[in-house]
């Protein structure tokens, strides 16, 4: 089957991948689409370690083909978004509704797939960017066959982290205002996360000036080309400030633009080395700075929700997809990526 695998050295199409059989409690896919992440990038060019040969990819939706022994929720044939949460369920961070905090998820790469006769490893306990793919049934949420599977993609990774940040541990309420460094696809999905949430200004902030139409359509109020301008519009600073990129001069930023009892939510993902400063007095006036993991969701919750959203047209998820490429492209994806040409190309198959 075809796939897109990384080895170290470069990216490459494969036509030669082997996937086993589900085991109990696991779920085979069909893999239909799959959205390239900034994530996905940062295990290429190292940002992200990882080891190889690997099989990128982790934004993904599909059909579900076969499930193990002990999968009730999910039935051959059922339209699912995938997660890339491979929680336990039965730990106590699971129990307290806190999976993304469940060890089990972390740092266990497995090897579901063969390539001549030679193990690949799976990023992100997805890997959706092969035809088809193996994952722990929890990871598998079923959604409505109407939404198309190009947009539902998009709900494992990009809306979940940035909606979820917004709802789940900013816990934006109605009036708030809002900044936004970056306006890729999670910062995009931060602006629509406020949005939802009742903010009442929403600020976003990216240094190129072609983002403005589509950060307005997802629900920015004001948008500039860097933070000097947003004392401007809000002189006492924001409740919530969003930094989406990953640079640590960014994190400064939004540290100093904070309002009294403010919070910086860090979703962007610098290298791992990478460290932050802030003045320490700046702090004392009740202002916090949270770290975000997958935005603290809770997938089988959530994925529902924002489906329900979606259905409603609250939630935004074919504006998202500026562009589809069959997944032979990938090539052109990355580039089109890396020049931030698309807020969410997505590949199918």
């Amino acid at each position: 089957m075809r796939a897109v695998v990384f080895d170290g050295k470069q990216v490459q199409v494969v036509d030669d991948l082997d996937v086993r059989e589900p085991g109990p409690g696991e779920v085979l896919v069909a893999v239909s689409a799959a959205g390239l992440c900034h994530s996905d990038l940062s295990v290429v060019d190292g940002t992200i370690p990882f080891p190889v040969p690997v099989v990128l990819g982790h934004e993904g939706a599909g059909v579900v083909e076969a499930v193990g022994v002990g999968v009730t929720h999910v039935a051959p044939g059922d339209h699912v978004a995938l997660s890339t949460l491979a929680n336990c369920g039965a730990c106590a961070d699971c129990d307290r509704g806190r999976p993304t905090m469940c060890r089990k998820a972390i740092g266990r790469p497995q090897k579901p797939f063969t390539r001549g006769g030679q193990a690949v490893y799976q990023f992100a306990c997805n890997s959706a960017f092969a035809e088809r793919t193996v994952v722990k049934a929890v990871q598998a949420v079923r959604i409505p066959k109407d939404i198309p599977l190009t947009s539902a993609a998009l709900i494992g990774c990009g809306v979940l982290t940035g909606v979820g940040a917004v709802l789940n541990r900013a816990r934006v309420d109605r009036g708030d205002s809002v900044l936004v460094i970056g306006t890729g696809g999670i910062g995009l999905n931060v602006i629509q996360g406020a949005r939802i949430a009742g903010a009442l200004r929403i600020v976003a902030v990216d240094a190129n000036p072609a983002k403005e139409e589509a950060a307005r359509q997802f629900g920015a109020t004001d948008f500039l080309t860097s933070t000097e301008g947003v004392k401007d519009l809000l002189p006492t600073g924001v409740d919530h400030a969003f930094e989406c990129v990953g640079r640590v001069e960014l994190v400064r930023q939004a540290v100093d633009l904070l309002d009294r009892h403010g919070q910086a939510v860090l979703l962007g993902m610098p290298a791992p080395t990478a460290e932050a400063s802030f003045a320490v007095a700046s702090m004392f006036l009740d202002k916090s700075i949270l770290g975000c993991r997958y935005g603290s969701s809770r997938p089988q919750h959530d994925i529902a929700l924002y489906a329900g959203l979606y259905r409603r047209g609250s939630l935004l998820l074919d504006e998202l997809v500026t562009e589809t490429y069959p997944v032979e492209d990938f090539e052109k994806a990355r580039a089109d990526a890396e020049a931030g040409r698309v807020a969410r190309g997505v590949l199918t198959f």
